[in-house]
């Protein structure tokens, strides 16, 4: 197959929805040689910040001189950015022959009715892909939960990040915040450094430490709120920890709380000062609260729940962003009024669209919902329909701020 051949065989595998389990790409992998078995890994969960905190971790490896692979979803621009070497996305080359290889196993199974889902798909391909690229760690960031996620299947990875933890696929991870901490805790191995931050919730906290305990794992609680910021501004922070100076080009308070947890993390590896700064600076995230325009002001910020909401509403408040024209597209099964009653209220006018993939909330209900919170909402039904209305809707003295899911980011901004 072809790259392209590649990304919609992928994309076929939705229609198997996902399937929490470890016991499918357990003989998927089997088959292929076990590849995760050659390699060093980094493992992340959370509800929020995961991505962020992966690639700071990755970035600092990098600058230590390490072939490092990261492993990240969902992609907002280019299908390849969730599998990166060195910071790159990997070749379209590479990855098309390595999703060859596992289409090959996939077959085999089916026709012992056993069925991979996309994300397993996924997962394998990237594995094959950091063994053959020669990557001596890869930073793996959760799909989705934890413990029975496709991710989990590595043994014992050199450390653990739990980010920031709250109310997220409630229908699959549980109603309360310490049913999905215990998801979360599910990479947890034996004797595996943990890094975590003072500011989770504490039931989320409760159960790390118990988890921890029981495990016998060091846990390292990191605290935010011992920076001292020397310079703030939409466009990135500069600030002291434990006595070093750190720039980053990431803003918002929740980013301190991802970059200290990367530098313990880094600390747990034994990577060096000057390489722990380099990677932090060296960060930049697409699409969290990333500023691509002035004149007008244009923001656009991936996020789906209500701490990524929180988050959001933190930002725009802390640098004092006003007369914000909004467009939004959320998935269905995620906390949708959380989101928009957090945001919307903030705008001068709203659009909402529907993203394109299968568990997309519908614009007009979506229209229903944002209604309630910002009185001037237009539904229109196709993500960049609504992205030019609102360019050409926009005075240049005001903000557009393109904000709920990564899939939203892909359709606007996709190639």
């Amino acid at each position: 197959m072809n790259f392209n051949e590649s990304v919609e065989y992928i994309h076929s595998l939705l229609a198997f929805g996902i399937k929490p389990g470890l016991e499918r790409i357990s003989m998927l992998l089997e088959m292929l040689d076990n590849p995760q078995d050659k390699l060093q890994f980094v493992h992340i969960a959370g509800t929020n910040g995961k991505g962020s905190t992966s690639t700071m971790i990755s970035n600092m490896l990098i600058a230590e001189g390490y072939k490092t692979g990261l492993f990240t979803s969902p992609y907002v621009i280019d299908f390849c950015e969730r599998i990166q070497i060195n910071g790159e996305n990997v070749s379209k080359n590479i990855f098309a022959g390595c999703v060859t290889e596992v289409r090959e196993k996939i077959e085999e199974l089916n026709k012992k009715d056993i069925i991979i889902t996309e994300f397993e798909a996924i997962t394998v391909s990237a594995f094959l892909c950091f063994v053959k690229t020669g990557c001596e760690y890869v930073v793996l960031e959760v799909g989705l939960g934890g413990r029975f996620d496709a991710t989990n299947v590595i043994k014992n990875p050199k450390a653990v990040v739990i980010t920031s933890i709250s109310l997220d696929h409630i229908a699959i991870l549980g109603d309360t915040i310490e049913k999905i901490a215990f998801e979360k805790c599910g990479i947890i191995k034996e004797n595996v450094p943990v890094i975590t931050s003072a500011n989770q919730q504490d039931d989320a906290l409760m159960v790390i430490k118990e988890t921890c305990e029981n495990k016998n794992c060091d846990l390292i609680i990191t605290n935010p709120k011992s920076v001292e910021i020397l310079d703030d501004s939409i466009l990135g922070t500069v600030f002291v920890y434990n006595n070093n100076v750190y720039k980053t080009k990431l803003t918002g308070n929740h980013q301190i709380e991802n970059t200290v947890n990367a530098i313990q993390c880094a600390k747990v590896l034994n990577l060096s000062e000057n390489a722990i700064a380099q990677g932090i600076e060296n960060t930049r995230m697409i699409a969290r609260m990333e500023v691509i325009g002035d004149n007008p002001l244009i923001i656009r910020d991936g996020g789906h729940n209500e701490g990524c909401a929180e988050a959001l509403y933190n930002f725009l408040a802390k640098y004092n962003v006003k007369n914000i024209n909004m467009l939004i597209g959320l998935m269905a099964d995620k906390d949708v009024e959380g989101y928009v009653s957090k945001i919307a209220p903030l705008c001068k006018s709203c659009v909402t669209v529907t993203p394109s993939n299968p568990r997309a909330l519908d614009s007009e209900k979506l229209k229903t919902i944002a209604e309630k919170y910002c009185k001037n909402t237009k539904s229109i039904n196709n993500p960049q329909d609504g992205y030019k209305y609102i360019l050409s809707n926009t005075k240049k003295d005001e903000t557009i701020l393109v904000c709920g899911s990564f899939y939203l980011m892909s359709d606007i901004f996709g190639e």
